[in-house]
């Protein structure tokens, strides 16, 4: 009898890991596709992949919910494409009808909601995989990856708008990812001190 347990597997992996997909049996094939699974999502590429797709869903989310809002404050300006009288001059949104009214409101938020998730999209797959690539190339786990990680893409994203947009862009993203890594790694201090036996 062979012992398995404490990673003495990975030691010297299991004799499924030659054979072809075909000669495995179920449960070595659903073990093979469980951990291509964990490599891809572990992978520079899998982790931009993920956030990207995941930051495009909470961006149309909260741009939908950003654009239902903006309707109910009375400073609310239509913008000029919106609705056109016969005379061409440009309708205010009391003027049109319910169903104008709800037509363009709701082609307002779609377009809203798809802008914001592309950028919430974009700038998550972006950071993703620069802390990815940062982290691999410092082979070290800790905060300064987001710090960095969070200069590049502020920077990099801004660098268009010129050296003050580029420098101000770093220093927002670093200290945003700092902000951020310093509450999440707040609760990984030491335990409370045991004191019931006092």
């Amino acid at each position: 009898m062979v012992y398995e347990g404490f990673g003495l597997e990975h030691i010297q992996p299991p004799s499924s890991h030659n054979k072809p997909f075909n000669a495995l049996t179920q449960q070595e094939q659903a073990e093979r596709g469980a951990q291509v699974m964990m490599n891809f999502m572990t992978s520079c590429p899998g982790k931009s992949a993920i956030s990207g797709v995941t930051g495009f869903a909470l961006g149309g989310v909260m741009g939908l919910f950003l654009a239902s809002m903006a309707y109910d404050t009375p400073l609310h300006t239509p913008s000029p494409s919106m609705a056109l009288s016969a005379n061409g001059a440009v309708k205010q949104m009391a003027e049109l009808s319910m169903r104008q009214q709800v037509k363009l409101q709701f082609a307002d938020m779609g377009k809203r909601s798809y802008s914001s998730a592309k950028n919430f999209g974009y700038i998550g797959m972006i950071y993703a995989g620069v802390e990815c690539v940062v982290e691999s190339v410092r082979a070290k786990n800790d905060i300064y990856n987001g710090l960095l990680a969070g200069c590049l893409t502020g920077g990099g994203l801004a660098y268009k708008s010129g050296p003050q947009a580029t420098v101000a862009g770093c220093a927002g993203f670093a200290a945003f990812s700092l902000a951020i890594d310093l509450y999440m790694k707040s609760e990984d201090g030491r335990p409370p001190k045991n004191n019931f036996n006092d």
